[in-house]
Formats: C-alpha cells, sequence, structure tokens
C-alpha cells in the first residue's frame, strides 16, 4: 500500500529538479555569490531580517564604500532587495528560495578553516539553533518539528528524513516528497500558544517542511513555520545571537516549550 503521507508520484522528469528544465543562467547566479565578501553579505542576510549596509560591511570585514558596489550588483542580480527607511537603506533577501541555495552550497563547499575559538564557538552555535530564512532550523528547529509531531499538532509522517526512500528531497532544501498538515486539535493546541491558524498569509503554503542540512531531519517551514518562529521571539522564548542567523533559547523559552510542547531542553 502507498504511503498516504507522500504527495503525487513525481515523473522522471521531477526527478532532475524543475529549475534545471529551463533555460537559466546558472553561470551569473554563481557568479553573484562566488565573490567572498558578497557571499558574506548573502550569509548574514539569510535569516530573513532587514539591515543597513554599515552593518553589512561590519559582518563582512569591508569598507562602506566597498560593501555599497556588492549590495548594488545584488539588487541588480535580484538576489537582495532594497527599502528606503529615512536617510537609510535596508537590504534583505529576495526571497527564500536564496537562502535555500545558499544552504544547498554549504553542502559541497569545503569548510572554512577554524582558526579561533569565535569561529568554533560560531559554528557550535549554528548546528545547535538557526534560522532558515524565516523559520527555526538546527536542533532547536528540529526538535520543536519533532515536538509538534508527537503532540498530535501536525500529522503527515515522522520528521525524520531517509535517503534511500527520498525521491526529491535533497539535504538542505525544501522537501517536495511529503505532506504534512495541521490536526484540528493541532489548531487548537496552537491558538493556545498564540499562533492563529487562520489568519497565516493565504498566498503562502500554510505547512512546508526542509530537510535540515545539519541535523538530516525535517524542521517546519512555510508561514507557520514562520509565525511559530515570530510568536517565540515575541515571548522572548528565543533571542538574536551576535553572529548572523544564530538564535539562543532563554531560560523563559525553555520552559515554555516544556510546557507548551513537552520539549525537554537544555539553554
Amino acid at each position: 500500500m502507498p504511503n498516504a503521507s507522500r504527495g503525487p508520484a513525481p515523473s522522471p522528469a521531477d526527478r532532475e529538479g524543475e529549475p534545471l528544465k529551463h533555460q537559466t543562467d546558472i553561470a551569473r547566479a554563481a557568479a553573484l555569490i562566488a565573490d567572498p565578501s558578497r557571499a558574506r553579505i548573502l550569509k548574514c542576510l539569510a535569516d530573513g531580517r532587514a539591515l543597513p549596509a554599515g552593518a553589512l560591511a561590519g559582518e563582512a570585514g569591508i569598507s562602506a564604500a566597498t560593501a555599497s558596489v556588492h549590495l548594488a550588483k545584488l539588487v541588480q542580480g535580484e538576489f537582495v532587495t532594497v527599502e528606503q527607511q529615512g536617510r537609510h537603506r535596508y537590504y534583505r533577501l529576495a526571497g527564500p528560495e536564496i537562502s535555500a541555495a545558499l544552504e544547498s552550497l554549504a553542502l559541497i563547499a569545503p569548510p572554512l578553516p577554524i582558526t579561533s575559538l569565535k569561529q568554533s564557538s560560531r559554528t557550535n552555535a549554528l548546528h545547535r539553533s538557526r534560522t532558515c530564512y524565516d523559520h527555526l532550523a538546527g536542533q532547536l528547529g528540529v526538535a520543536v518539528m519533532r515536538a509538534l509531531l508527537e503532540r498530535g499538532v501536525l500529522a503527515g509522517h515522522d520528521g525524520i528524513h531517509r535517503p534511500q526512500e527520498a525521491v526529491r528531497d535533497r539535504p538542505s532544501s525544501y522537501g517536495r516528497d511529503l505532506q504534512y498538515r495541521i490536526t484540528d486539535d493541532g489548531h487548537r493546541q496552537l491558538a493556545e500558544l498564540g499562533v492563529d491558524t487562520m489568519r497565516l498569509p493565504p498566498r503562502r503554503p500554510a505547512v512546508l517542511y526542509c530537510v535540515d542540512w545539519s541535523e538530516q531531519q525535517h524542521h517546519l517551514a512555510g508561514g507557520l513555520g514562520a509565525a511559530l518562529t515570530d510568536r517565540l521571539f515575541t515571548l522572548g522564548w528565543v533571542r538574536w545571537g551576535t553572529a548572523p542567523r544564530v538564535v539562543h533559547l532563554t531560560d523563559e523559552g525553555a520552559t515554555g516549550l516544556r510546557d507548551a510542547l513537552g520539549l525537554e531542553l537544555a539553554v
């Protein structure tokens, strides 16, 4: 009997990936990422936040003038958008697909040498808890997804990525083989947590998942993933770290997730 949680069986063409079926300028996109400074800027923006040029220049270790040149190229290439707020300009990724592409490249890119305790701590922090565009990833994101499944908030699969069974799913990308859904009781539990599932963005799928690159399991994405992450920030259960994309679970968050989802996590 076929697994009811899986979507329609993909055709052989689907297995090769939709973007490759069309004439796309991969070399141009790769060239935009290839510059080390632009790559660092994109990594800084990969959590979905809008940041000013000055902050991006500081994170990339370049001058403000050099950052402006790189940002202009990224805007022209439609990797980044810019918003004017008063005298300042704020930059953000053009969409989650840019973040997904960066995550995928991380799988085949050689690791940067770790030459300091600060770099080692940042790497460990990214594995522990980070954002994947606008939703939680890493050990924390995977743990929250597992808790939502165990509490019956979500249904459709068990959250485990099994490479030998995957058809279109690949590490560090949006999942497409399976279909998760919010259960009737899940709507109630999420409402108690302060997430109104009736007010999720109508033009965005409510429930998606990503194959987490560090944990090789599923974490929650889509409209619900973003709304839940936003709610955790609002409650003060998670807070931003000093490094891009890194988030930290607070003491209140550890208590709150234990009470709400039965999730036992160390801060």
